[in-house]
Formats: structure tokens, sequence, C-alpha cells
């Protein structure tokens, strides 16, 4: 497989305003060279480099200012610590996974592949983790040809729904704790403290623990939904440190 030259780093200074195009249209938008590093996988690149994993590395910082912006200025009353956790859950790895579906990037990075068994294909295309890359590489390149004010409103617009979900909806505190301890460089684990009542009426109570530091308690009438109060905890404690 020949290697391909690596995208300009500095934004493009001639694009057109694109903020009325939607992320959909933009990405399809974007020239063969980019659209060919944004699909291209660690696993058949010629080296890492290669892969999209230098696009996803700036399009997570994109992703993060253009929803961090909005929820500021539409949430003018919530306090620090409710915009982080909107944000948190809106920029997780699971969040980014279902917009990416929605767009398409799964099928479309099956479709650019070349010579990679269908196998292969079929699962890394399903993959929460490769879809999540596939879609904050594509900001990237967004990014890298356009610069971020004329794809911001066009970034917003595709997490619209994560955005209400997450304002709106029961959230995943575990989910949103890996997700923000591991940006840190960190790990989370759970551990059952007590376990209270009869069998037919248990009360659990957990801990979250960061590099083996108890950060979050929580109870509950399960294991699983008192870990989920002991991540939501330890959430609230991460965004007022």
């Amino acid at each position: 497989m020949h290697r391909r030259s690596r995208p300009s780093v500095r934004p493009s200074t001639t694009s057109p305003r694109t903020s009325n195009a939607s992320v959909e249209t933009l990405i399809a938008e974007l020239p063969a060279e980019s659209l060919e590093h944004v699909f291209t996988h660690t696993s058949w690149a010629p080296d890492r480099s290669s892969s999209y994993e230098r696009l996803e590395f700036l399009g997570d910082s994109v992703l993060e200012l253009a929803i961090a912006r909005e929820l500021y200025v539409r949430f003018p009353d919530y306090a620090e610590g409710e915009l982080a956790k909107i944000r948190s859950h809106v920029v997780s790895r699971a969040s980014c996974a279902v917009v990416a579906r929605e767009l398409g990037l799964g099928v479309q990075m099956a479709e650019q592949a070349a010579d990679v068994p269908k196998d292969e294909l079929e699962r890394l295309s399903e993959n929460q983790n490769v879809l999540a890359a596939l879609l904050e590489a594509a900001l990237g390149a967004l990014f890298l040809e356009h610069g971020f004010e004329p794809i911001e409103d066009a970034v917003v617009a595709a997490f619209a729904g994560r955005i209400e979900y997450a304002r709106t909806t029961y959230v995943d505190h575990k989910t949103e704790l890996q997700e923000a301890v591991a940006r840190l460089g960190r790990s989370v684990t759970y551990s059952v403290l007590d376990v209270d009542g009869p069998p037919h009426d248990r009360t659990f109570t957990c801990a979250a623990m960061i590099d083996g530091e108890e950060v979050g308690v929580g109870k509950g009438p399960s294991k699983k939904a008192a870990e989920q109060e002991a991540a939501r905890e330890a959430l609230a404690k991460l965004a007022s440190a």
C-alpha cells in the first residue's frame, strides 16, 4: 500500500464560509487525500502517522471547544459543574459513536478500504471506539480544511440530539467517569463497601476508586445502581477540583 502525503497543518485561508452546510456534506466535500487519511485504520496504515490517529487527536479538541462554547452560550444559568457534566457526556466515545453511525462513517470506511478482509471490516466498522475515532478524525480534517468558525455551527448541529439527551435524560455516569479519567491518564475501579438488609430488600454501598483513592461513594438497591451513584459523586468532585 502506498504511503500518502500528510494533509497541510494550516487551516485554509481560501475556503468559503460553510456555516449553512451540514457535517455530512462537509465531510463528503473533503479532498480525496483528506478522506483517505480520515478513513485509514491503524491496522492497515503503512505507519501510525498515516492512520487517522493524528487527525483524531486534533478533532477531539475541535469538538470539545465547539460543544463547550455552545453550552456556555445556551445555558447561561447553569453552574460550571452542570456544564462540565453535559459536555463530558456529549463528547464521550459513546456519544461520538452514535453521531458517527448517523453519518455513516463506518460504512464509508469499509467502502474506502482496499485489500482488507471483509470480516475485519465489518468488525471495525461497528466498533464503538473506531466509530468515535472516525468522527473525531473527520472533524480534525474539516478544521484543517476550513478553520474553526466556518464549521462550528455544523459540528454543534450534528451533536444537537446528544446535547438534549445529556441535558434531559438519564446519563451513564460510569461511562462518563471512565472517559474523564482516561483523558487524565488514570483509571477507575469500584468496590463494595457494605451490603445491608435481607436478600429481598438489600442496600448496596459502593465506592469509586481513582488510582486506588476513594473519590465517590453511592448507595442503591443493587450493586450497579450504587456504582452509578458513586460515579456521579466522583464526577462532581472532579468537576469542582
